[in-house]
C-alpha cells in the first residue's frame, strides 16, 4: 500500500529542497572558496585572488 502523507507536509519537502543552499547566500554568508587560478596584476604589482561562493557561483576578486 501506498504511504499517505499531508499535502502541508509535502509542499514544506518541496520548499526546503528548492532553497537548499541558498538561504545563507541571500543573508550575505556565503561560504567562499579560493579559486586556484591565481593572478599577478602588473599595475599594483600585486596577487589577485579570485574567490567563488561554493552555494551560488558567485565571485569576488580580492588583491592581496
Amino acid at each position: 500500500m501506498a504511504e499517505v502523507r499531508s499535502l502541508t507536509a509535502f509542499r514544506k519537502a518541496q520548499r526546503k529542497q528548492k532553497a537548499a543552499g541558498k538561504t545563507l547566500c541571500r543573508s550575505g554568508r556565503h561560504k567562499w572558496r579560493l579559486d586556484q587560478a591565481s593572478q599577478f596584476d602588473s599595475k599594483s604589482g600585486k596577487l589577485v585572488n579570485r574567490y567563488v561562493c561554493e552555494h551560488c557561483g558567485k565571485v569576488k576578486v580580492r588583491a592581496e
